[in-house]
Parts: C-alpha cells; sequence; structure tokens
C-alpha cells in the first residue's frame, strides 16, 4: 500500500470506491477510514452517529480554531448498482482511456478524495481561515441526512463564512438548483368482491384520479408557469414515481399508496402545491368516498423537503470561486443538493466540483483523471488565498 505521504487523489478515490455506501447499508467503514487518515495527518474530527448508530457525518477543522472560513461539503452516501449493465467492478476504481470508473466516482467521491488530497496543503498554507470537513450521510434518498449534521455543526459553536459543495458541476460554478419535496399518499377505500364493487371504495381507482390530478397540473404549470428559464425544464414539475396497491384481480382494493415528487423552482413554495393536491382530494374525491363509507380517506405524509437553492452571485464565495476557476458564468441545474439546507442554515453556498453529473447514477460511472487533476489545482488556489503563505497576488475576497 502507497505511504500516505505520497497519495495522490486517485489513491484516495480508490479507496472510498472500495467502501460499498449504498444509502441502504452503513457507511462507518468508509467514515472510519478517513477519520483514521485525518488523524495521520494530525486533524481530530467529530463522527456524528444517526439513531442507529449504522452511519455517520464526518466533521473536521484545519487550522484555526475560529469562526469564518470554507465548508468542504460532500456526501458519502451513492445509489445501487443493482440491476445495472456494469463492465467492471462497481466498487473497484478501474481507469480506462483517462477515466475512472466506479460506482460514486463522479457523485462525489472525487470531490471527497480532492479534499482529503489537500489536508497537507491547507497545513502548509499556514491558514489564517479555517477550512471544515463535513462529509455527510443519506443525500442520495432525498438529503435526509445533512439536517443533523447542521444541527452538530450549531452546537460546536462553530460559524463558517460559506459552503462549497463539491457535487460534479465539471468546475463551473453554480449558484442555483431545484428543491425537491416528496410526499407519501395513502389511499384508504373499503374492500369488497368484485362482482358488488358498487358497495366498495376502490383505492386504486381513487389513487389514479389524483395521479391523474398530477399530470394535469404539471401540464398546466408546462404552459402558464411561474418560470425561471435558467432552468431546463423551466417549470415546477410533479411526478409519481411509485404505486402500490391491491391484493388481487377479484377484490376491490381496501389501500393504495403513492409517492409524490413535486421538483420546484427555488422561489416556488412546494407545499402550497401540495396544498393544492391535498384540496382536490379533500373536496372532489373524499365526499364521494365517504358516501359509500365514512371510515374511508386520503392522506399525505412528507418524507423529503430538500430546498432549492438560489446564492447570491455576487457573493464572496462565489467571487472566490469565480476567480479559481475563470468561470465568470454561474450556471443553475436542475438536480437538488444539500447546498438548499447550507443556505437554509444562513452559509452563503455555491456548488463547484469535478466530474459531471450526466455520469451520476448511470452504469460504469466515472469521472474523468482531467477533473481530478482540476479539482486540485482548484484546491491549491483555495490553500493560497485562504493562508498566510502562497497568497495568489492581487484583491482576494475575505472569508471571515
Amino acid at each position: 500500500m502507497l505511504s500516505e505521504s505520497v497519495m495522490t487523489s486517485r489513491d484516495i478515490l480508490a479507496h472510498l470506491v472500495g467502501f460499498n455506501t449504498v444509502s441502504s447499508t452503513s457507511n462507518l467503514a468508509l467514515i472510519d477510514w478517513v477519520r483514521g487518515y485525518l488523524e495521520r495527518h494530525g486533524i481530530r474530527s467529530e463522527v456524528i452517529r444517526d439513531e442507529t448508530g449504522t452511519k455517520a457525518h464526518l466533521w473536521a477543522t484545519i487550522g484555526p480554531d475560529r469562526d469564518g472560513g470554507i465548508v468542504l461539503s460532500g456526501h458519502t452516501d451513492v445509489v445501487p448498482v443493482d440491476g445495472q449493465p456494469w463492465t467492471s467492478d462497481p466498487f473497484t476504481l478501474t481507469e480506462r482511456g483517462g477515466r475512472l470508473y466506479g460506482r460514486g466516482t463522479a457523485d462525489m467521491k472525487g470531490f471527497i478524495a480532492v479534499a482529503l488530497n489537500a489536508v497537507e496543503r491547507f497545513k502548509a498554507a499556514a491558514l489564517d481561515r479555517p477550512v471544515h470537513l463535513a462529509f455527510s450521510y443519506d443525500e442520495e434518498i432525498g438529503c435526509l441526512g445533512v439536517p443533523s449534521l447542521l444541527e452538530a455543526i450549531n452546537r460546536f459553536g462553530v460559524r463558517p463564512a460559506a459552503c462549497i459543495v463539491g457535487e460534479p458541476t465539471m468546475m463551473k460554478l453554480v449558484v442555483g438548483h431545484k428543491g425537491i419535496l416528496c410526499a407519501r399518499g395513502h389511499v384508504r377505500g373499503l374492500e369488497c368482491h368484485s362482482s358488488m364493487a358498487p358497495q366498495g371504495v376502490n383505492a386504486v381507482q381513487y389513487a389514479a384520479r389524483i395521479i391523474d390530478f398530477v399530470r394535469r397540473e404539471t401540464e398546466r404549470r408546462y404552459k402558464e408557469g411561474p418560470f425561471d428559464h435558467r432552468f431546463a425544464p423551466s417549470s415546477t414539475t410533479l411526478h409519481v414515481g411509485t404505486v402500490q396497491g391491491g391484493t388481487a384481480f377479484n377484490i376491490v382494493p381496501r389501500d393504495c399508496e403513492f409517492d409524490l415528487e413535486i421538483r420546484h423552482l427555488p422561489t416556488d413554495d412546494p407545499h402550497h402545491i401540495l396544498q393544492s393536491v391535498e384540496r382536490y382530494c379533500r373536496d372532489a374525491l373524499e365526499p364521494e368516498m365517504r358516501a359509500v363509507a365514512p371510515e374511508t380517506g386520503i392522506a399525505f405524509s412528507v418524507f423529503c423537503d430538500t430546498p432549492g437553492l438560489v446564492a447570491d452571485p455576487d457573493s464572496d464565495i462565489a467571487a472566490m470561486v469565480r476567480r479559481i476557476t475563470g468561470d465568470n458564468d454561474g450556471a443553475v441545474v436542475a438536480y437538488t443538493t444539500e447546498a438548499g439546507h447550507y443556505s437554509r442554515a444562513g452559509y452563503p453556498t455555491i456548488v463547484c466540483g469535478p466530474g459531471s453529473m450526466e455520469q451520476g447514477h448511470k452504469p460504469d460511472e466515472f469521472i474523468e483523471v482531467s477533473q481530478l487533476e482540476a479539482a486540485d489545482r482548484f484546491m491549491q488556489a483555495l490553500a493560497g488565498m485562504l493562508g498566510r503563505k502562497e497568497v495568489p497576488s492581487g484583491d482576494t475576497p475575505r472569508l471571515g
């Protein structure tokens, strides 16, 4: 095994990919490896476990114990590989033609590897403002983990000045993304023999009417807005992704559940949109159902609520990233990240990281070697800007 003093970002990425951290499994082995890596570099870290004790966040600070500085944020979990036609082991880093293949290489263990590889560079820069590492769990299932990480940061009494979420953007500056709200709808009907269907309340058929309402609402928004033409699609979208209901073809089904996703413009209120769906159920459907059986009804429960991101394109952190990357545009993306949560917590936040989301979640996910190298150069420049040594010439935005 290579000495850690000569490990590259690629070497670290090989370790990280080797840990199967699909969201349904534990990430503790990866967190333990990262904690050990940091300890060997003289950096103490905090491990924040979930209620089950099977998953954990990691928080570490490099540099002075003071407010200000930057959070480098990444999620440790990855999406499943089941049923995907991989041409190599998804949990073994494989290089072919200048690309590094493996689950999580782009989304987003590549960024974590680069951040870890930069630890000695940050130390050597004699930071006068800290760099914080924040590695989370359960991002891929709706950014469910990061709220408890933010609570822990608050308990630690730390107040960073800004945050960079390293989702794959090809090292371009991203200043906005959509949010996402997910709710499970439960239709409770009344079962009976299908030969006497009018005596029952068919939960599946009522769920189908709700799903059709969702379709019509999305089409209305396609035509009427509101719009933000920086996004594609430019409106908020509603979508039903799963449906489960019924027990047999000759039984009028009592129960049906479905998952509704509202992927909203950052200026839209998804709770208001969900209320419009609930209003349709309350006013149009439930009176029909309860005329047959008073105990029937429809209920929704929110299980994912991730805010969109609207970053100030003129903030210090955006200016700093523009200066390092040379990207003066400031894009927006349709996918959702943990940046919305950091921004909601009061931290100026942007998204910038190596690789492309075009590769995320796919078989043979990869990151280009050149992207890791670009991210390494980014960290070198960041260290110079935050430190007392090797500071680039010219005016540098002060974060903290």
